[in-house]
């Protein structure tokens, strides 16, 4: 199964969240350490995976946000 670039997302988020999480709980430094190298490397390539996807849309920034869409005069 082929992830995609939001699965990427949500992975590299989770693992800098529990970065977050283990040195407030005063885990170990080499776990914090290494889940710091893992969070890194992931986040690299997620910005590569974004940047690869073949994505395609008829969107402009004339169409201002598609969660708000303006009228066009």
């Amino acid at each position: 199964m082929k992830l995609s670039a939001i699965s990427f997302l949500i992975i590299t988020t989770f693992i800098l969240i529990a970065v977050s999480i283990m040195a407030a709980l005063d885990v170990s430094f080499s776990w914090v350490f290494f889940a710091t190298v893992l969070g890194q490397i992931f986040l690299v390539y997620t910005v590569y995976k974004v940047l690869i996807d073949n994505y395609k849309t008829d969107k402009t920034f004339d169409d201002w946000y598609e969660d708000e869409p303006i009228e066009k005069e």
